[in-house]
């Protein structure tokens, strides 16, 4: 899950992941290098991050390990930011602002019903192993997920709509949609190798991490890994953008968030960006030390509870031993009215969040949404206790509130061991719900993928990094997302399913005008909060840091206050300059872009642009 923390998401992200929409036409010209050879793959074991002799490399500390390293499963951020590395996709998002701009496509136009989408490939776009990247590498991907239901496992929702996909010529792919869809120019999948992957067998147990090199076609290549220990990548010297100025990039998995400052101290590491931030005391710890720059801005994440509605599939199927009690809107509605966010805002981030109110973070303005008045689920401990007394789970005379079953209520509260928020935060609600009568079992654990998956939890830390479309995120909480049978994994995030929400998913996803579409959001999200299986709690800051004795500069997402790590797109490492570096790159740093030399005119029509966002990350930080 991921964290998806699932994206924080728990799962993350697997669950599905992942847009930006808008009826566009783009023409984009490109002066492009091609750049011979690549890089030798160094020695896997942890060395010294700084840059010195012929390997400059990039070492990133993360507290999140990869949950598949095949695209067609990988829902955690850590899993999704690598594949942003390995491979294109048809559209990428300007950093400095996030609207859609050339990827593996050059341009792209629609039919005046909008049914079909054509394509233009860029020719100058190549796998690591020399062959052509072509569309029918993107028509196999695209159909392949169409038609096989473990291919379709992390981002299926993307291709649900589509009714064919063919590829008349090495650059022209075609799509043909069963009904309009808004997120076209915004389709967050990564492009795989034909020629390689249409050998895989069962592609929903194929984790793509035996055979070093991976062949892809993004600006790293994927050299070698550990499970929890790394994943090294080369600089690809043959990246159409242009190369990395980094010949390597490491993330380092460190299990205690602690060492991995300790990490960046010491000089072992470049980045550390925590799970997925910083705490406060270990950014205040690191504000004034010595070559080392605290990056501390607006994130596109959000940190939220989940509740288990009771995990079903698509089957009807019921599974997992979720509270029964919580199937009760009212109890719901009262554990939330009985947190107070202000004080995780001021006690645990310490400022470096803004509390939660709807869905998607106030980052993407056009689709931040926030209770009226009437509508709130304010802190008020008081209305709490009396809708749990309405619902008929009152106190005994211990103080206990008793189940239909007699017994005293205790959640088992999923969380992360590797995030001393979700820790900081367990304790508050021990106390508030100990108020209430309800007791807390905190279930911290390394891998909370499996609890969540099998629906054996009652609620459980969660969070999403979204991206500037949000049909990703609004995806994972649809009746199609649930898993076929309690046996498959699905791409939802925590087993919601609701018809109402349903109907209003599949408006937005046709809606081509820019405010009609945010309008509709807004009602999705306005429905979450209602049933109240969310709580989001706050929008956290990106809070990291480097050193700037082994980085000289390195490019935020948006440019003027953004994150680093967890970006749209692969911008960061990307641009990223060794502070031994001559300074010849410097525009590839913090300020403007220049993508490769490339110069891309886009031509907007019809009814606009519009933006949004992606994923979710925390069930280990789902994307």
């Amino acid at each position: 899950m991921s964290t998806p923390i699932h994206g924080s998401g728990f799962m993350s992200s697997r669950r599905g992941r992942p847009r930006i929409a808008r009826l566009v036409a783009v023409a984009g010209a490109a002066a492009l290098m091609s750049l011979a050879g690549l890089a030798t793959p160094l020695n896997p074991a942890p060395q010294q991050a700084s840059a010195a002799d012929n390997g400059k490399v990039l070492t990133v500390a993360v507290a999140q390990s990869v949950d598949s390293l095949s695209p067609f499963l990988a829902s955690r951020l850590l899993s999704t930011s690598i594949h942003r590395l390995m491979y294109e996709y048809l559209t990428n998002y300007d950093p400095t602002n996030a609207r859609t701009i050339p990827g593996l496509a050059t341009k792209w136009e629609s039919s005046s019903d909008k049914l079909t989408w054509t394509y233009t490939i860029r020719s100058n776009s190549k796998w690591s192993d020399g062959q052509q990247a072509t569309a029918e590498d993107a028509a196999w991907t695209f159909n392949t997920m169409m038609t096989d239901e473990g291919a379709a496992t992390a981002n299926g929702s993307f291709v649900a709509n589509f009714e064919k996909v063919t590829a008349p010529s090495p650059t022209k792919l075609v799509i043909k949609l069963k009904k309009p869809q808004a997120t076209m120019t915004a389709l967050d999948v990564p492009i795989v190798p034909k020629h390689r992957w249409e050998k895989v067998g069962d592609l929903s147990k194929f984790n793509n991490d035996k055979s070093f090199p991976v062949v892809g076609n993004g600006p790293f290549i994927l050299t070698d890994y550990k499970p929890d220990g790394y994943v090294r990548l080369k600089a690809n010297k043959s990246f159409w953008r242009g190369a990395p100025k980094f010949d390597e990039l490491l993330f380092r998995y460190y299990k205690d968030q602690d060492a991995a400052v300790a990490a960046l101290r010491k000089g072992e590491v470049s980045f550390v960006a925590g799970s997925p931030s910083l705490t406060p005391a270990q950014a205040a710890s690191l504000k004034n030390a010595e070559n080392i720059h605290v990056n501390d801005a607006p994130g596109r994440r959000f940190y939220a509870l989940a509740t288990n509605p009771g995990a079903k599939a698509k089957n009807g199927q019921k599974f997992g031993d979720g509270d029964p009690s919580l199937l009760d809107e009212r109890v719901r509605h009262a554990l939330f009215m009985a947190v107070d966010r202000k004080a995780v805002i001021d006690k645990v981030f310490q400022g470096h969040a803004v509390e939660g109110q709807g869905y998607i973070p106030p980052r993407f303005s056009q689709y931040f949404w926030k209770p009226s008045p009437s509508q709130e689920l304010a802190y008020d401990p008081a209305r709490a206790a009396q809708l749990l007394d309405q619902a008929g789970y009152r106190k005994n005379s211990s103080g206990k509130r008793l189940g239909k079953d007699g017994k005293p209520i205790t959640y088992r509260v999923l969380c992360h061991a590797t995030d001393p928020n979700d820790k900081a935060v367990g304790q508050y609600l021990t106390e508030w719900w100990g108020k209430l009568g309800i007791g807390v079992t905190l279930d911290c654990l390394d891998n909370v993928t499996d609890p969540w998956l099998a629906g054996t939890y009652d609620l459980a830390f969660d969070g999403w990094s979204v991206n500037p479309d949000p049909d990703f995120v609004l995806s994972i909480h649809t009746c199609a997302a649930l898993p076929a049978t309690p046996k498959d994994t699905g791409a939802t995030d925590n087993f919601i399913c609701d018809k109402q929400y349903d109907s209003l998913y599949a408006r937005q996803l046709a809606e081509y005008d820019p405010a009609e579409r945010a309008t509709i959001v807004k009602q999705m999200e306005s429905r979450l909060y209602d049933l109240g299986y969310m709580n989001v709690i706050a929008y956290p800051n990106a809070v990291e840091a480097y050193r700037t004795d082994q980085i000289k500069s390195i490019r935020t997402m948006p440019s003027a206050a953004g994150n680093i790590y967890g970006q749209d797109g692969y911008w960061s490492w990307w641009s990223a300059v060794p502070a031994a570096s001559d300074g010849s790159s410097d525009d590839s740093g913090s300020t403007g872009i220049v993508i490769g030399g490339i110069v891309a005119a886009v031509v907007v029509v019809g009814a606009g642009v519009f933006f949004a966002m992606r994923r979710r990350a925390t069930a280990e930080d789902r994307e």
